[in-house]
């Protein structure tokens, strides 16, 4: 047998037993992710946590679910550490530490709305795969549920913390919003965070813009239900789209490394605001250099949503491929490209993932 068929003899040992033992966590972790996200969408987590040490039965019943596929469910939300069982009863418990962070009432702490994106992702998996064969990408059309998950993160991070703990600290900024200015967010999504806007500062006029289809249709239906009429949304390119006015105060959220061509959009961003306005631009929180995101406590799970879909969307329109960690530096020299004068970088304590620039001519 050939050498290239024979697998390379290790030096070092105790790297090697490491090394496997990283690659079983790796798979361990990988499946609960999974079920976590199980538990997310059935509100089995949010269940549980309104419950003192019950039964499967009691689980079930209490979640309206099936009780084999909560009992198997269980058996890996226990071996992995997240609920604890009581075998002489039968019962569990999901403690409160960890319910912290897997309820939805903890808004931007719960990780298991975070988890509910890797279900999509794995069902591109075999579209990625042809693109490292052939380039390419693969379009926002085969992503599914994608537009709902991400209304459902963006809300419980941006949505509930934007006006108390991000606003509130821009006090001319906020006077502005309650006396009625022009407010313009592209990419918009499925509207919830402007429509938190719309509802808290009814004296202003707010437009949402997106290029799916979907998630505009659900912004359009939920602002009639909330009869909001100083809000509307459009299903467009902001870069093709005829605005008739310039804007006060323009806003993406985690939107614009996923574009075709960002650096064109940042320019119309700057062209459509008025020239006392602001633009502020929520993006992700990371180096342009990769050995500067080695320590980054979220850098694995970033590189491949960058994979998997931000980046392979933009490509999949003939885009620059831009990326999830296209990093601090790079936002900070494309803002100045784009025309703008004064770029004011600033983090939050409740989100661990993106900076707030707050951007100005």
């Amino acid at each position: 047998m050939c050498n290239s068929c024979l697998p390379r003899i290790p030096s070092d040992v105790d790297k090697m037993e490491a090394f496997a033992g990283q690659m079983i966590s790796m798979l361990n972790q990988s499946a609960l992710g999974n079920m976590v996200s199980i538990g997310h969408r059935t509100s089995l987590f949010d269940v549980l946590d309104t419950l003192e040490a019950a039964t499967s039965t009691q689980i079930a019943k209490s979640a309206g679910l099936n009780e084999r596929y909560v009992r198997e469910w269980l058996g890996a939300m226990v071996s992995g550490k997240i609920v604890d069982y009581d075998p002489e009863n039968n019962t569990y418990m999901l403690p409160a530490e960890n319910a912290l962070f897997l309820t939805r009432k903890s808004n931007e702490k719960n990780m298991a709305a975070i988890a509910s994106i890797l279900p999509i992702w794995s069902s591109v998996e075999d579209k990625i795969v042809g693109c490292f064969e052939k380039g390419g990408g693969v379009p926002y059309s085969e992503y599914g549920r994608f537009y709902e998950v991400m209304g459902e993160i963006s809300n419980a991070n941006v949505g509930v913390n934007l006006i108390d703990n991000i606003l509130t600290k821009k006090p001319e900024l906020m006077y502005q919003l309650k006396n009625g200015i022009s407010v313009l967010d592209i990419g918009c999504g499925d509207g919830k965070i402007l429509m938190e806007l719309a509802k808290a500062f009814p004296n202003s006029q707010f437009t949402g813009i997106d290029l799916c289809k979907a998630p505009v249709e659900s912004a359009k239906s939920h602002s009639a239900a909330l009869k909001l009429n100083n809000i509307e949304f459009l299903e467009g390119d902001v870069l093709q789209h005829d605005f008739k006015s310039k804007f006060d105060f323009i806003t993406t959220f985690d939107v614009i490394h996923d574009l075709a061509f960002p650096a064109k959009v940042l320019t119309k961003i700057f062209q459509l605001l008025k020239g006392d306005g602001q633009y502020l631009m929520m993006d992700i929180k990371a180096s342009s250099q990769l050995e500067n995101n080695k320590e980054h406590p979220f850098a694995p799970f970033l590189y491949t949503a960058s994979t998997l879909h931000c980046m392979s969307v933009s490509l999949a329109q003939g885009g620059m491929g831009l990326g999830t960690v296209w990093g601090v530096e790079k936002a900070n020299e494309m803002l100045t490209e784009a025309g703008f004068s004064k770029v004011e970088m600033e983090s939050y304590e409740h989100d661990m993932l993106n900076s707030y620039y707050f951007c100005s001519k």
